[in-house]
């Protein structure tokens, strides 16, 4: 496993790379033991997918995945690499979206786990009644993203 630091309109973002695919984006700079700071190949397509989501030219990412968890949370993370670009569901939605539309309260604790924000749009998912409820990165980088994909103005 290797880590980049990842320049970001967002800051810093630590992004972790396990045989050639991402596993983990942390916001910040996070220094992880026993890893070494590489640029590959990965990380620099990484960078530049995320430029490009900057400047609102890339609606979905195309660099491969290996979130670890659960086989609820990959179900639901699945199911959050559904919501488009620009568009946001409710916890509920999600849930009935995984088959039990009693999930929702399990599917927050999903999103709370998801190893790739950003990537993997937990961000899109909000409170049935429209609020704007935790993130992972805080609710400041919510909001950033929500208004790049012109969510929110």
């Amino acid at each position: 496993m290797t880590m980049d630091y990842i320049p970001s309109f967002l800051g810093t973002l630590t992004v972790r790379e396990e045989e050639g695919c991402l596993v983990s984006i942390d916001f910040g700079r996070v220094d992880i033991p026993g890893l070494q700071e590489v640029r590959t190949p990965l990380t620099k397509r990484f960078l530049e997918e995320m430029d490009a989501y900057e400047r609102g030219e890339l609606q979905s990412f195309s660099v491969p995945l290996a979130p670890q968890g659960t086989a609820f949370q990959q179900k639901v993370w699945q199911v959050l690499q559904d919501i488009p670009y620009g568009e946001t569901w409710s916890y509920e939605e999600v849930a009935k979206a995984v088959g039990n539309d009693k999930a929702a309260r399990a599917v927050g604790m999903a999103n709370n786990k998801n190893p790739l924000p950003i990537v993997i749009p937990c961000h899109r998912v909000i409170g049935k009644n429209g609020q704007l409820v935790g993130y992972g990165g805080g609710l400041d980088i919510k909001i950033k993203l929500l208004k790049l994909e012109g969510i929110l103005l």
